[in-house]
């Protein structure tokens, strides 16, 4: 059975964004794209309604590419599971007020059963000091964490 990946806005943003002379900026582009061009058809690849918002907003052309990559992938809803997992995570402190946008991917990918939840945000999503912490608050409510990692994380699948 073929996992199921929650793309994150920074996965989008990275791969169709112009090349960055920020070195680690640049390299995240690289893993991005290489992840992408060795897993696009081994996983199920899904967005959602938050994402699609999300890379819509900026310089129109940046926002046509995003808007072209994610182009056909299913679209995960903001459900009510979805609201009241990420008002959960937020009333925990687990993601800040400010960052509620984060709260909700984590969300959206929880709520409709994703296995990983792919990102570039380490300060939220994907900060090793909390992803155990969010998914046992997860787990308390009756649900499954997705796995949260990054591309270098995930790495590839062997064809």
């Amino acid at each position: 059975m073929t996992s199921s990946v929650y793309l994150e806005t920074s996965i989008i943003s990275y791969l169709t964004s112009k090349p960055s002379r920020d070195l680690i900026s640049a390299a995240r582009q690289n893993i991005t794209h290489r992840w992408w061009d060795r897993n696009y058809e081994a996983f199920a690849l899904h967005t959602s309604t938050l994402v699609l918002r999300e890379a819509t907003s900026g310089d129109p052309e940046a926002a046509r590419k995003r808007m072209e990559t994610i182009a056909g992938l299913p679209v995960l809803t903001v459900n009510t599971a979805a609201e009241t997992l990420a008002s959960h995570l937020l009333t925990t402190n687990l993601v800040p007020p400010t960052s509620a946008e984060d709260a909700l991917h984590i969300a959206i990918a929880t709520a409709h059963g994703m296995d990983y939840l792919l990102t570039w945000n380490f300060r939220h999503i994907n900060n090793a000091a909390l992803k155990s912490r969010i998914a046992t608050a997860i787990e308390a409510v009756g649900f499954e964490c997705p796995i949260l990692c990054s591309p270098e994380e995930l790495g590839d699948i062997d064809p």
